[in-house]
């Protein structure tokens, strides 16, 4: 029986961040899900994610995209949401929710009793964010996929990669975190926003496919008005110009210019030891290729580190191409604290920066159920009810192994 409308105590380590004192629930997913529900936990909202009870088995190379760096900052409760006991259990940490993230396909929430009419029931002013691939609606909307589908029928892919090739695969950054998670968590801080002075709560349908296009706003807006080439590396900012591209230098490792501006194009060369005035004009698209070649033949002659020397904090619009490994030990990231490392694990710090509700990353990845204890005695349940829900299974133990994948 529904026992009122209880509310989650205060966090466990209250955020310095601008969203502190907002509480998120999330159901674990992967990839863009775990991504928004991230980024609105280094802003300091009190995430609790409701896992899936562990079924035994091993994981497979997709359950790193739901623990490690995507799963920090958040607590952990893991509920058979199959159970009326800890379907009641979830609407009750709904009720004293700002918002929700979920990332599974149209109608399994709803199947699960947990979609947008049950929770907006016990919550009026509930934002309820649903990150998917291809939308709630449309012939498509029930279609699996990933990053590289959306990001394709988006038109994004076919602009990507080099001219004499097919083209080129983006990591999955465009469609999982560009167009998907940054998307649902702007649409979620929106609404948030909204219902503070409305009362009520929406629905967020965020969908990759959709942020995908939306990135590609000024490429559609340039072919609108004529100047856009549709074949790859033939526009400026897509490897056709030869002052944006990289090169090889001596020592096999690349280099970066973006030299747009005729000022810091005109920088570039003088640093470089070319003369505009025996060359063809910058803005000279036939002449690219050969200017391309030029200029490939120059940087070869030194090594990444001798051109990083010599143009680095220049107007040149000059970076050396880091690693991963290399990107967190760069002077200008060391500066400003761009990396932290989390449980021994380094990773990117949470931005943006605030000057006065600075964002931080409260916590490292919660093992599922870690939490469970802990939320449901601040949802007001005894000790005793406590261990009654653990022993028919309704939620886990404390501590329980490494989550399963669907």
């Amino acid at each position: 029986m529904h026992r009122g409308p209880a509310r989650l105590g205060p966090p466990l380590r209250s955020g310095s961040g601008p969203l502190a004192g907002t509480r998120v629930v999330e159901f674990a997913g992967l990839g863009p899900a775990p991504f928004a529900a991230m980024l609105l936990a280094d802003l300091g909202a009190d995430v609790v994610t409701v896992d899936r009870i562990p079924a035994g088995g091993t994981t497979d190379g997709l359950g790193a995209m739901t623990t490690g760096a995507l799963g920090r900052g958040r607590r952990s409760i893991a509920v058979n949401t199959k159970d009326p006991a800890g379907r009641e259990l979830v609407l009750d940490l709904v009720a004293g929710a700002d918002a929700l993230v979920e990332g599974f396909r149209p109608g399994v929430m709803e199947r699960l009793g947990l979609g947008p009419e049950a929770c907006l029931a016990r919550r009026p002013s509930l934002v309820y964010g649903r990150m998917t691939g291809w939308g709630q609606t449309g012939p498509l909307a029930s279609a699996a996929g990933h990053d590289i589908n959306y990001i394709a029928a988006a038109g994004v892919l076919e602009h990507i990669g080099p001219a004499d090739g097919p083209p080129a695969v983006p990591l999955n950054l465009i469609g999982d975190f560009g167009g998907g998670g940054m998307l649902l968590a702007v649409g979620l801080l929106a609404a948030m926003l909204e219902a503070r002075s409305s009362g009520r709560g929406q629905v967020v349908d965020a969908a990759m496919v959709d942020g995908s296009a939306l990135l590609m706003t000024m490429m559609f807006e340039l072919t609108g008005r004529g100047l856009w080439d549709p074949s790859r590396q033939s526009n400026m900012n897509d490897g056709g110009a030869h002052f944006y591209g990289v090169y090889e230098t001596a020592d096999g490792r690349y280099v970066s210019v973006a030299a747009m501006e005729p000022k810091f194009y005109a920088v570039l060369l003088d640093l470089i030891g070319l003369s505009a005035e025996d060359l063809p004009d910058q803005w000279d698209a036939v002449a690219w290729p050969a200017l391309r070649q030029r200029l490939a033949d120059v940087f070869r002659t030194r090594t990444r580190q001798e051109w990083t020397d010599l143009l680095e904090g220049s107007d040149a619009c000059f970076a050396p191409v880091l690693s991963m490994s290399e990107a967190p030990g760069h002077p200008h990231a060391v500066a400003r604290d761009a990396f932290v490392s989390v449980d021994g694990v380094v990773q990117p710090s949470p931005a943006p920066r605030f000057s006065r509700t600075p964002a931080e990353v409260h916590r490292g990845a919660a093992g599922v159920g870690e939490h469970t204890t802990e939320v449901l005695t601040e949802l007001g349940l005894a000790h005793g009810r406590i261990q009654e829900l653990l022993s028919r299974g309704a939620v886990a133990h404390p501590g329980a192994p490494a989550r399963m994948d669907p």
